[in-house]
């Protein structure tokens, strides 16, 4: 990884996002590591696709698993009041 000072990096944004292409910057204020430029392509196999939680719960293998949803109510130890 290429590693850019922040001030090098916003001088030379364009460069900065052209290197990308090659794989992931990493930009440094002050001598410490404090961010990462990737490519998207990179992002959205790091993040995998994005769906919703009603789309990813009607794929799931457990659609149509009947499910025991009752509360247990015994008590698990004495309150004092």
């Amino acid at each position: 990884m290429t590693r850019w000072q922040l001030q090098e990096a916003k001088a030379k944004f364009s460069e900065l996002i052209r290197r990308c292409a090659k794989g992931p910057q990493v930009v440094s204020k002050s001598g410490k590591d404090q961010a990462v430029v990737l490519s998207f392509d990179d992002y959205q196999r790091l993040v995998g696709k994005i769906s919703h939680l009603v789309d990813y719960m009607s794929h799931s293998p457990m659609k149509g698993v009947e499910l025991d949803l009752r509360r247990d109510r015994t008590k698990t130890r004495d309150v004092e009041l």
